[in-house]
């Protein structure tokens, strides 16, 4: 007897699935009809007035300073074209050193008390248990004063004469009259002093605001330790506040960067330059004479500095990316 071999069934071969990924992409792809039937003409619509707002009033005066910086222009006379000529003036200025060494000195005071200062503030505002209202509405009473009002208002305090305000507390303790704002030394301590009290409220809310997101029991467990108020701050309230932290210090650099009413106001950029910053300095390139400045000059060097800002702003990102999040 012979055993016959039967020949195996073949089935219907199935094709196999696609890859997640390409099913996916091809799920999302989608043609103009089937975008307008989601309703992206409708999106478009009503987001039409506000995209037309944001590039009239914000990329176009962008666009047209980066032509302006290219020309020769008082904003009177007919506009010329003179390429990079007006980048290699300012280059060449000798006031643009002296600009750019006073706006770090500035910044880098303005960092010392500025940034620590609030958070400082705001660490004792949160152990406070009654009142912390009050204290949070004092706190940010600097930043709803009219920021010339306040200048002027620290000009009166800094008189330079014995009758000065903060002269005559000065006497209160022994120490003679300063020159405060008539001292090349003392000139932009007294601008940073004013400027770190004016911004100082702003810093302080978000920084309480931050607090509220800590864990308390993070806290508790430190107590346990034995740990005080200090170590608290160094090994929970830091830790957690890290990302807060790095973007208030870039919001402050560039802020500080900027700077331009407490040197205008104050000194006009004086005594013999001392106080002349990068923003000054771009006011005097357009409003050096009564028919208006050089603005092509004056667009060139701001143009410059928001370069300068921007691969900054990218660089600082890039080293704190991982700080940040670990």
């Amino acid at each position: 007897m012979t055993v016959t071999d039967h020949p195996p069934v073949v089935r219907d071969a199935v094709p196999p699935a696609p890859p997640a990924s390409v099913a996916t992409r091809r799920r999302r792809k989608r043609n103009p009809a089937t975008w307008v039937r989601g309703g992206g003409l409708s999106n478009l619509i009503f987001l039409a007035p506000m995209l037309i707002v944001f590039t009239v009033f914000s990329w176009s005066p962008i666009v047209q300073s980066v032509i302006m910086s290219f020309q020769k222009t008082n904003l009177v006379q007919p506009a010329t074209w003179v390429g990079l000529d007006n980048f290699e003036r300012v280059l060449s200025d000798p006031n643009l050193g002296t600009a750019i060494v006073n706006t770090l000195y500035f910044a880098f005071l303005a960092l010392l008390f500025g940034f620590p200062i609030p958070l400082f503030l705001a660490v004792l505002m949160s152990e406070v248990k009654r009142g912390k209202g009050l204290y949070s509405a004092l706190a940010y009473m600097p930043v709803v004063i009219p920021p010339v009002v306040a200048v002027l208002l620290w000009k009166v305090f800094y008189d330079a004469s014995p009758n000065g305000v903060f002269n005559t507390m000065l006497g209160w303790v022994g120490i003679p009259p300063q020159p405060w704002l008539q001292s090349a030394a003392t000139a932009m301590p007294s601008l940073v002093i004013e400027a770190t009290w004016a911004a100082a409220g702003g810093s302080i809310i978000i920084y309480l605001a931050a607090l509220i997101s800590v864990p308390p029991e993070l806290y508790d467990a430190a107590e346990v330790d034995g740990a005080g108020i200090w170590r608290k701050v160094w090994h929970v309230t830091l830790p957690q506040l890290r990302g807060v932290l790095f973007i208030m210090l870039i919001l402050q650099i560039i802020a500080t960067s900027q700077v331009f009413l407490e040197p205008y106001l104050f000194t006009g950029g004086g005594p013999n330059n001392a106080t002349l910053t990068i923003l000054l300095l771009i006011y005097r390139y357009a409003f050096q004479n009564s028919l208006g400045g050089d603005y092509g000059e004056a667009t060139a060097l701001s143009l410059m500095l928001a370069i300068f800002l921007g691969l900054m702003s990218w660089a600082y990102f890039k080293l704190t990316e991982r700080w940040s999040t670990n």
